[in-house]
């Protein structure tokens, strides 16, 4: 972990996307309760796309235009220095991940031993010890590998290959999909053989045997944030503004019109991060990037609260990530009563005043708003902690 000031030169316009993006992974993943979630703020079951789905790709997306910030100082040169940045941030962030994939399961292991005739010191040995349980993968994880593939891919061969190792990537996959019973939502689908067979079935988040960051499903992430890295070097370039502006939005239409084009052969779906799904969400991805691009570096728009709200977030994405992450747990693992401190702030300060939906979508809001107050103290501060 590393606290430094953001380097010159960045795009407002970056920031706002990466903080509205941040904020919208908090709101969609703290609901007052996940039995009252709006139709919009819940994941597609299977195949399909909500604005919830949106989310995780935005940012991965994001990831990688922001890469490319940093690499382009290389020339397009293989780095010694580059890659020992590189490969340090990746385990660094890697590492965090399954920190908090640990904390997680250490709390659940507490809670599980109170009914257990045992002391205090054993069981927090026990808690604290119990690895058999941690997820492998996670979203800090899937991050990690994938900025860390991209970066160095970048590093190595510079811009112009980009979307064709990205092109082969999501093809690869594709293929594998296709012949490895890739659509079923179930154990016989290769996700979950090798899931289960890499990762263990008591290391993985089991949606139907499937990890949605799970291990042949990072092939198209990569892809994914090459996607982003190679927008980056567009909206990084040298050219006046209005130009790479006009180059993010048509690049946007060609990935966009892609995914769609080829949807009805290899539909979108989040879940296992289906190519089209990778084309579809860079696609929207840049194509929003572009139209802030005009707003607000070009145009000067929405640099007053709006901007500095969503610019908040963008300063610190990870660290306010990881840190509503840790108090989330907090909160679930917290016992009271019959049930957790999350559920009894929702049902008692949220849910009798603005009813079941209204306050669980209340709930996620004010927990948007705590953390965003944690970041406004840090960018007061000029305090911007990178990951």
């Amino acid at each position: 972990m590393k606290t430094d000031a953001p380097h010159r030169g960045r795009l407002y316009s970056l920031d706002v996307l990466r903080g509205i993006t941040v904020a919208g992974m908090i709101l969609v993943n703290n609901p007052g309760s996940w039995k009252y979630v709006y139709a919009p703020l819940r994941h597609a079951e299977w195949t399909g796309l909500t604005p919830t789905d949106l989310v995780f790709p935005f940012f991965m997306f994001i990831m990688g235009v922001s890469a490319w910030a940093s690499l382009r100082k290389y020339g397009g040169k293989w780095s010694a220095d580059g890659c020992r940045k590189i490969l340090r941030r990746t385990v660094s962030l890697f590492l965090v991940g399954l920190a908090i994939a640990w904390f997680s399961t250490s709390l659940g292991t507490w809670n599980s031993l109170a009914a257990e005739p045992v002391g205090w010191g054993e069981r927090l040995l026990r808690s604290i010890s119990d690895l058999g349980h941690v997820r492998i993968s996670g979203i800090l994880q899937r991050l990690a590998v994938c900025y860390g593939a991209g970066a160095l891919i970048a590093l190595r061969w510079g811009r112009r290959p980009l979307p064709w190792i990205a092109g082969a990537l999501l093809l690869g996959y594709g293929i594998v999909l296709a012949v490895g019973n890739g659509y079923a939502y179930d154990t016989t689908n290769i996700l979950s053989v090798v899931d289960r067979a890499v990762l263990g079935a008591g290391h993985m988040y089991n949606d139907h045997g499937i990890d949605p960051e799970g291990v042949l499903s990072t092939i198209p992430s990569v892809g994914h944030v090459l996607i982003g890295i190679w927008i980056g070097s567009i909206v990084f370039s040298d050219e006046p503004l209005a130009a790479r502006r006009r180059k993010t939005l048509l690049a946007a239409a060609v990935l966009l019109a892609a995914g769609l084009l080829l949807s009805p052969v290899c539909p979108v779906s989040k879940k296992i991060w289906t190519p089209t799904f990778a084309l579809v969400t860079c696609g929207l991805g840049a194509g929003i990037l572009g139209g802030l691009i005009w707003l607000t570096d070009e145009k000067q728009k929405l640099r007053g609260a709006f901007g500095r709200f969503f610019e908040v977030f963008g300063s610190n994405p990870l660290f306010i990530y990881a840190t509503a992450t840790l108090m989330a747990i907090m909160l679930y693992k917290t016992r009271l009563g019959a049930g957790t401190l999350y559920s009894y702030i929702y049902t008692h300060a949220f849910q009798p005043w603005l009813g079941d939906y209204g306050g669980s979508l209340c709930f996620a809001l004010a927990f948007v708003l705590v953390n965003w107050a944690i970041g406004w103290w840090l960018y007061k501060k000029k305090i911007f902690i990178k990951l």
